[in-house]
C-alpha cells in the first residue's frame, strides 16, 4: 500500500515538471532554472574578424578593433563585417611635414619624402613618435656631383654646377643627376677658341690668339681674324687722297697691334685702345672733313674706311654704350658680350637720325662672343656729295638735293647686302618741306659711287622727318625732289575707294552674265569675260601695284597685270566687231566661241611671252610693280592699247555710217529702230570710256599735266561701275530677273510665286528670241 502511494507521488512530480514555461532567447535552463547564455564562447567567434564579444545579461555586442569600421557596436543579426579603414586618404593619418602616409591592416605607418631623412633615422616610423622628416643634405657626400662641380643644396632637392671653364657635354652647366660629368670646354668644343688655343684656368678657360688674330683682350672670347691686309688693300684708292692718309694710318696700326699683341692685357684693350682709339678716329675725321670734303672719286674709300673703322672699335669699348661727339661727327656704339648671341631689337640714335634693327640681324649666321653696332652721323658732310646725283636724275628727270644729315650705320655682321629682316632708319629734315622725299644709299658699284635707291623704300614722310627701310647697310641719305607732287595724296585717295566699289560692280556682272540663262548670248558671253579680266587685273593691281620688296613678286605682279589689262582690251575690241557684224552684215551675229577665247587671251598672251622674252628685266620698278618708262618698254603695252583703240574707232565709224543709211533710206519698225539706237549709244560710251581712257593714262607720268592724271584716275576706277549701269541696271530684262530674285526670298507666297514664274516664262521665251539676234533692250 505504501509502494503504491511512493508510485503515484513520483507520476505526479514528473507531470508538473513537463508543464514549466521555456526560458528566454539569451537564456538556458539548468537544474530547472534559467541561466545566461554566453553567445561569445562560441566557435568560431560570432563577431567575425577584427571584431571583440563582449557577453551581456541575455544577449551581447561587437565592437571592431581599431583601425577598422564600423565604430558603433553591434551584433550579427544583420550580417555586419569589420573592414580596414584607409587613414591616409580619409585625412585621419597625421605624419607631418614632408611625410608620406603608407596604410596598413588596421593602422598605418609614415616614411619620408625623397630629399628627406627622419629625426630618429628609422626609415619607417609612427605617428605620436614625435619623428619629423628633416631635409637631407646631398651635399655632404663630396662625391655627390662628382669632379670639377659644386653642390648646391635646396629643401628637399639639390643641384649640381659645373666649374668654370666646365660644362655638360649637352651645353648646360647645371644637372641634378649624379651620373652626368662635367668636362673642360676645351675637350667639348674645339672651335670655341676660332684661331687660337683653348687653355683651363681658375676663371674657366682663355683663349690664347695665334698671329693675325685677337678677342680684343677678352681672354674667353674666341678669337678673331683681323685682316689688316683686306682693310689695306680696300683702302688703297684712299692714297691718292691726301686727306684719308692719316686714317688709313691709323686703322692699319691699330689693326697690327691688335693681331700682335696678345700678351697685353685686357685693362689696357679697353681703356687705352678702346676710349683713345674712338677718340682718335674722330679727332682724324674732323680734320678731314673741316674744310668740306673735296675727295672727288674718294667719297666710296671715306664710307669703306669709317665703316672697317667702327666694327674695328666697337669690341674695344669697356661699355655697352658709348656716345661721342665732335666738330662734324656724331657717333654711337653699342656692344654685347656673352656666352650666347644677343637676342630683341635696338635702338641707336643721334641728334638726329636714328637706327632701329634686330640683335640676330647684327650678328649675323657667326657670333664670336661679341655683337656691335654703330651710328654715325656727318654734320656737314652733304654739301660735298651734290654732284653725285647723275644716276637718279637719268630715271626720274629730276633735281636732286640732300634734305638730311648723311650717315654711316655698321654692325659685325659682315653679310649686310641682302638682310632678311630690313632695317629702319628715321631722318630729320634740314629744311621742313611737304615735297616728295626719297630714301637712298651710297652705291660704290655704280660709277665708282653714286646714291642709288635699290633696296630702300620710303616708309613715311612728313615735313619734318622721313622713315626709310633698307634691306642692306650702308651710308644713307633723304633726297627731294624739286617739283611739288603733294597731289598724289588726293590720286591714291580716290584710287583706294574707287576701285572695291568697281569690284563689288563687276563681280555682281559676272553673276549676272553667267548665271542668268534668259540673257546668255555672244554679245553677254563677251561682257562676261570683259568683266573677269577686268576683275582679276583690278584685284591684282589693288593688292600687289606696291609690293616691291621682292623683286621676283613685283615682276610677276607687273606681268599678271600687263596680261589681264590687255585681255580687257581685246574684249572691248571684241565688243565693236560683234556690234560691226549685227548693224553692217544685217544682223549675222554668231561668233564662235573658239575664235572669241583666241582673240580675249591669246593675242594678250602672245604679247607678254614676246615682250618677257625680249626684255624680262622690264617688269618691275622700284617704285611700283610695272613696266619700266625709261627704257621705252611701257610702249608694249601702250603700242597695243593704241591698235585696239584704232580698231575700235574704225569699226564704230563704219557701223555710225551704215546706221544712217539704214535710218534715211528704210521705214523700219520704231520698236527695233529704238533697241538699236540704244544698243548703238551703249556700246559706244562704253568703248570710249573704258578704251579711249588709256589715252589720257599716256600722259599721267608727266608731273606737268596732273588734270590728265585725274581724268585717267577717275575714269579707270569707274570701269567696273560703267559696267553694272549700262549692262546691267539700265537693262529691262536684267531688272526683270533680279526682280524675280528678290521675289523668291522677300515674297515667297506660294500663289504668287506661280503667276509670277508664269508671266516670266512668258516674257522669257520672247526674250529668247530676240536675243537670238542679240538686240538690246536697254
Amino acid at each position: 500500500m505504501r509502494n503504491m502511494y511512493l508510485l503515484s507521488l513520483g507520476l505526479l512530480m514528473a507531470l508538473t515538471e513537463s508543464t514549466v514555461m521555456p526560458c528566454a532567447v539569451g537564456f538556458t535552463r539548468k537544474r530547472g532554472n534559467c541561466t545566461d547564455q554566453n553567445e561569445c564562447e562560441v566557435s568560431p567567434n560570432i563577431c567575425g574578424e577584427n571584431a571583440i564579444c563582449s557577453n551581456t545579461n541575455g544577449s551581447y555586442y561587437c565592437h571592431c578593433d581599431g583601425g577598422f569600421t564600423p565604430t558603433q557596436n553591434f551584433t550579427q543579426t544583420n550580417g555586419t563585417v569589420c573592414q580596414d579603414i584607409n587613414e591616409c586618404t580619409d585625412g585621419s593619418a597625421d605624419c607631418g611635414p614632408h611625410a608620406v602616409c603608407v596604410n596598413s591592416v588596421g593602422g598605418y605607418s609614415c616614411t619620408c619624402e625623397t630629399g628627406y631623412i627622419s629625426s630618429n633615422k628609422e626609415e619607417v616610423f609612427n605617428a605620436g613618435q614625435g619623428v619629423q622628416c628633416i631635409d637631407r643634405n646631398e651635399c655632404d657626400d663630396p662625391s655627390f656631383c662628382g669632379i670639377n662641380a659644386t653642390c648646391h643644396n635646396t629643401p628637399g632637392s639639390h643641384y649640381c654646377v659645373c666649374a668654370a671653364g666646365f660644362r655638360l657635354k649637352s651645353g648646360e652647366t647645371n644637372f641634378t643627376d649624379p651620373d652626368e660629368l662635367c668636362m673642360s670646354v676645351c675637350d667639348i668644343d674645339k672651335s670655341i677658341c676660332g684661331g687660337g688655343t683653348c687653355k683651363n684656368s681658375k676663371d674657366g678657360h682663355e683663349c690664347v690668339c695665334m698671329s693675325g688674330f685677337t678677342n680684343y683682350g677678352h681672354k674667353q672670347m674666341k678669337c678673331t681674324e683681323l685682316k689688316c691686309n683686306t682693310f689695306i688693300n680696300e683702302s688703297k684708292g684712299s692714297q691718292a687722297s691726301p686727306e684719308l692718309a692719316e686714317l688709313v694710318s691709323l686703322m692699319t696700326k691699330s689693326c697690327l697691334r691688335l693681331s700682335e699683341s696678345e700678351s697685353v692685357s685686357k685693362e689696357r684693350f679697353t681703356q687705352v685702345d678702346g676710349e683713345n682709339f674712338l677718340e682718335a678716329f674722330m679727332k682724324a675725321l674732323d680734320a678731314l672733313l673741316r674744310d668740306g670734303f673735296q675727295g672727288d672719286n674718294q667719297v666710296s674709300a671715306l664710307f669703306n674706311i669709317v665703316e672697317n673703322m667702327l666694327k674695328l672699335i666697337g669690341p674695344l669699348l669697356p661699355k655697352s654704350q658709348t656716345k661721342r661727339s665732335a666738330n662734324e661727327t656724331e657717333v654711337e656704339l653699342l656692344v654685347k658680350r656673352g656666352s650666347s648671341p644677343p637676342e630683341g631689337d635696338f635702338n641707336i640714335s643721334t641728334s638726329s637720325t636714328r637706327f632701329a634693327s634686330h640683335w640676330d640681324t647684327a650678328t649675323g649666321n657667326t657670333y664670336l662672343g661679341f655683337t656691335t653696332a654703330a651710328l654715325l652721323s656727318y654734320k656737314g658732310l652733304g654739301k660735298s656729295l651734290k654732284p653725285y646725283f647723275k644716276h637718279l636724275e637719268t630715271q626720274k628727270k629730276q633735281t636732286f638735293k640732300i634734305n638730311s644729315k648723311v650717315l654711316t650705320a655698321t654692325v659685325s655682321n659682315t653679310q649686310t647686302a641682302n638682310l632678311e629682316k630690313s632695317v629702319t632708319l628715321t631722318f630729320s629734315h634740314l629744311e621742313r618741306s611737304n615735297e616728295n622725299h626719297t630714301c637712298v644709299f651710297w652705291d660704290p658699284r655704280l660709277e665708282g659711287g653714286v646714291w642709288s635707291k635699290e633696296g630702300c623704300t620710303t616708309v613715311s614722310s612728313s615735313d619734318v622727318q622721313t622713315v626709310c627701310s633698307c634691306n642692306h647697310l650702308s651710308s644713307f641719305a633723304v633726297l627731294m625732289a624739286l617739283y611739288d607732287i603733294g597731289d598724289v595724296y588726293e590720286l591714291t585717295l580716290i584710287t583706294w575707294v574707287g576701285l572695291p566699289l568697281s569690284l563689288v560692280c563687276l563681280l555682281i556682272c559676272i553673276a549676272t552674265f553667267y548665271l542668268v540663262r534668259s540673257i546668255q548670248s555672244t554679245r553677254n558671253t563677251i561682257h562676261l569675260h570683259l568683266c573677269v579680266s577686268l576683275f582679276i587685273a583690278y584685284f591684282v593691281f589693288l593688292v600687289g601695284i606696291a609690293r616691291t620688296e621682292n623683286k621676283v613678286g613685283c615682276a610677276v605682279v607687273a606681268g599678271v597685270l600687263h596680261y589681264f589689262f590687255l585681255a580687257s582690251l581685246c574684249w572691248m575690241c571684241l565688243e565693236g566687231v560683234q556690234l560691226f557684224r549685227m548693224v553692217v552684215l544685217v544682223f549675222n551675229t554668231t561668233l564662235r566661241p573658239i575664235y572669241m577665247i583666241a582673240a580675249g587671251y591669246g593675242v594678250p598672251a602672245v604679247i607678254v611671252a614676246i615682250s618677257a622674252t625680249a626684255h624680262a628685266s622690264g617688269y618691275g620698278t622700284d617704285g611700283y610693280c610695272w613696266l619700266k618708262i625709261e627704257d621705252g618698254f611701257i610702249w608694249s603695252f601702250y603700242g597695243p592699247v593704241c591698235a585696239i583703240i584704232i580698231v575700235n574707232v574704225f569699226f564704230f565709224l563704219i557701223t555710225i555710217w551704215k546706221l544712217a543709211e539704214k535710218f534715211s533710206s528704210l521705214n523700219p519698225d520704231l520698236n527695233n529702230l529704238r533697241k538699236i539706237k540704244a544698243f548703238t549709244v551703249t556700246a559706244i560710251a562704253q568703248l570710249c570710256v573704258l578704251g579711249l581712257m588709256w589715252v589720257f593714262g599716256c600722259f599721267q607720268f608727266n608731273p606737268d599735266t596732273l588734270a590728265m592724271s585725274y581724268i585717267y584716275t577717275i575714269l579707270s576706277i569707274l570701269q567696273g561701275v560703267l559696267m553694272f549701269i549700262m549692262h546691267c541696271w539700265l537693262s529691262k530684262q536684267v531688272r526683270e530677273e533680279y526682280a524675280k530674285f528678290l521675289s523668291c526670298i522677300c515674297a515667297p507666297q506660294k500663289r504668287k510665286y506661280s503667276e509670277f514664274s508664269s508671266n516670266q516664262t512668258s516674257k522669257s521665251q520672247a526674250s529668247k528670241s530676240v536675243q537670238h539676234t542679240d538686240e538690246s533692250h536697254i
